[in-house]
């Protein structure tokens, strides 16, 4: 499975740009590996770029947790209804007002309206997958999505609310902010 960060920087390197890679991997910790490197133009920024990214969150469904997983899943280990929670994510799909996604003190832009282009949810083996893709995400955003849609999963919230709780841009009552762990950059794009 692969993941996407994307980074850029300048450089007069003699280095040719498929070497780079390997030039950089050889100075980084091993829990840090460069897959690709290509030239852009100069005023290229992988941020401000970007078109588009995609998360995948990982809940760990199973009555006991993973010790080797432990810090790559959330784990939640009352059974969730999966049918209610796919059908709460449908309503997150669109362009909306996500104010009420969005952890207090994280929006410097001039606007908390996003849209969402895709909300899937897959489940394997006692695993969650929920993915989410949009043109840009708010501060910790994916985290109280899925942890509205967890609440949707444990009857704590009615997936049919999910419309109300967007529209009425209040924190208070969207879904807890799930942990770090079991959050993942999958895609960035820029075309």
């Amino acid at each position: 499975m692969q993941f996407g960060q994307v980074a850029n920087f300048h450089t007069n390197t003699t280095i040719e740009t498929n070497k780079i890679p390997y030039a950089i991997n050889s100075k980084l910790k091993k829990s840090i590996v460069i897959k690709k490197a290509e030239e852009v133009d100069e005023r290229f920024h992988a941020r401000y770029n970007c078109k588009g990214k995609t998360y995948r969150y990982i809940i760990n469904n199973d009555e006991f947790p993973s010790a080797l997983d432990r810090y790559r899943e959330f784990h939640m280990p009352f059974k969730l209804d999966i049918e209610k929670m796919k059908k709460a994510l449908k309503h997150f799909e669109g362009t909306h007002d996500f104010k009420g996604f969005m952890s207090s003190g994280g929006n410097k832009k001039k606007t908390t309206v996003r849209t969402l282009t895709k909300c899937k949810l897959k489940e394997k083996d006692n695993k969650i997958i929920i993915e989410l893709s949009g043109d840009g995400f708010l501060y910790n955003m994916v985290r109280i999505i899925c942890g509205t849609v967890v609440d949707v999963g444990l009857g704590k919230i009615n997936e049919r609310d999910i419309p109300n709780i967007i529209e009425s841009c209040d924190r208070t009552k969207a879904g807890k902010t799930l942990p770090p762990h079991g959050l993942y950059l999958v895609e960035v794009r820029y075309e």
